[in-house]
């Protein structure tokens, strides 16, 4: 009874328990679908909502699109018919054109009618003319060609010669006067004195007894001591003096300084004088190499090789008509590198070359051919610039000159050696030099007398009035200076000066 009573209460209890989770469930269920509903109606008002929005947005854009369409169309049609409009008139325009070109076709059409006609009307008349003044003058037509062209030439030539004297003295005024100032510059600050020097030495001597021991037994110490140095000794009646002979400056310079220390030494003898001369000797090669290196420094000269500088020294001992020429070399090379400057062009270069222009002369006597040339080699030897070594193969003319640096060089090299007391020559080649610029002056037509003045520095021409004109005196001075410059060689520059004179004279009775 237990296990039934059991049971009967576990099957109420089910059955209990079923019926309240059904009322439960139900009744939760029925509150899910009545909000379930309240949300699905919200939503479709709020959908409804929003469909009518976007619809009304949608109509906005709609409307704002085709009013912003129909606007367009209505300016492109407006800027069509301007478009339209302005073609019309500009068709209208091209037809009034067409109309007159076409008169005025027909005009012209019609006008070179009429000039044809008049045109060989004119050429009858010509004919007629022509054959006239063939009858009247007695010429032909081309005999009237012949003196007419003659007399326009006569004319354009008077009137070329003319213009080309206005234009040289343009020139000349304008390049004389720029060339005055660069060189004037230069030469104020290169301005040194001149040595002059000859090709032998004197000694003094302390007495005349001196001579004899410089003689020697039986002339040994003399021949000795020439043989040695390579240079003449004189032993004369001059007092208290002994003078040295040699070509060569450096063997003389040697032999100068072995000589002065036998003498203060007093031993004279063959052993003694071949000690001296060595001594000497190193000397005179410390000497040059000083002189070389003070080339150098007072120049700015740098990185030149030692050999060179050397070389360079050498100069020192060498003379070219009197002129020191390792002096004349520095002159040189601060005169090319002051117009350098002037010009606008590189003054390293200009003074490197002026400085090595002449270094050629130290070996002339060991090489043939030209200062120029040898030095060019050297150089080049020497791997210098190429600049520097055309320019000193240049600048006497001996290959062509290709750029301005030999020319600077040659003009620096002439201003050194034409300043007053550089350079001295001989009497004979003097009076030479004068005689050859006369005669070549009186070698040109029409030339009455030519003198040379001013120690060869000008030459005055006087002319026949009758046979020079005016004219004719400007071509004559520049053919003369032509002339010179090809036969003659002078230091500086000579002045060409032509004069025509014209005399009327009468008598009164």
């Amino acid at each position: 009874m237990t296990i039934l009573w059991i049971f009967v209460g576990l099957v109420l209890g089910v059955g209990l328990g079923y019926l309240l989770f059904d009322f439960i469930f139900r009744g939760r269920l029925g509150k899910a679908r009545e909000s379930a509903e309240k949300i699905i109606q919200e939503a479709r008002r709020e959908a409804e909502a929003k469909k009518k929005e976007a619809l009304i947005e949608a109509k906005d854009e709609a409307f704002r699109i085709k009013s912003e369409a129909e606007r367009e169309v209505k300016e492109r049609r407006a800027e069509i018919q301007r478009l339209e409009k302005r073609v019309l008139q500009k068709e209208s325009i091209l037809d009034r054109r067409l109309e007159n070109l076409e008169r005025r076709e027909k005009n012209i059409n019609a006008r070179e009618q009429e000039l044809n006609q008049l045109r060989e009307t004119l050429i009858k008349q010509i004919e007629a003319e022509k054959k006239e003044l063939e009858r009247v003058s007695g010429m032909t037509q081309e005999q009237a060609r012949e003196i007419l062209l003659k007399k326009t030439e006569e004319e354009y030539r008077h009137d070329l010669a003319k213009r080309m004297k206005e234009l040289e003295d343009e020139i000349r005024e304008e390049a004389e006067s720029k060339a005055r100032d660069i060189l004037l510059s230069a030469i104020q600050r290169t301005a040194v004195d001149h040595a002059t020097e000859a090709t032998v030495s004197v000694v003094p001597i302390p007495s005349d007894d001196m001579k004899g021991r410089i003689i020697g037994r039986e002339g040994r110490n003399i021949r000795a001591f020439e043989t040695i140095t390579g240079v003449d000794v004189v032993i004369d009646d001059t007092p208290e003096a002994v003078t040295l002979s040699a070509f060569d400056p450096v063997r003389r310079e040697v032999a100068r300084i072995a000589l002065e220390k036998l003498i203060m030494d007093g031993r004279i003898h063959p052993a003694r004088i071949e000690e001296m001369v060595e001594k000497a000797q190193k000397e005179v090669d410390e000497r040059i190499k000083e002189e070389g290196e003070r080339a150098v420094m007072e120049t700015s000269v740098r990185g030149l090789h030692p050999d060179l500088v050397k070389t360079l020294g050498r100069l020192y001992y060498r003379t070219s008509y009197g002129q020191n020429v390792l002096q004349h070399s520095i002159e040189v090379a601060h005169l090319a590198a002051l117009m350098a400057s002037e010009l606008k062009l590189d003054p390293t270069i200009a003074v490197r070359s002026g400085l090595l222009h002449d270094i050629g002369k130290a070996l002339s006597h060991e090489y043939q051919g030209s200062h120029a040339i040898v030095g060019a080699d050297l150089l080049r030897k020497y791997n210098e610039p190429e600049e520097v070594i055309h320019a000193v193969a240049a600048h006497h003319g001996d290959i062509e000159q290709k750029s301005v640096y030999p020319i600077l060089i040659q003009l620096a090299d002439t201003i050194s050696a034409a300043r007053p007391g550089a350079r001295r020559e001989s009497l004979e080649t003097y009076i030479k030099r004068l005689e050859s610029l006369e005669s070549i002056a009186d070698s040109f037509p029409g030339v009455e007398k030519a003198y040379a003045i001013q120690a060869g520095r000008e030459i005055r021409i006087m002319v026949k009035p009758d046979q020079i004109d005016d004219v004719s005196a400007v071509k004559l001075a520049h053919d003369i200076t032509k002339k010179v410059e090809q036969e003659m060689v002078y230091p500086g520059q000579i002045k060409v000066t032509v004069i025509r004179e014209v005399r009327a004279v009468d008598y009164a009775k």
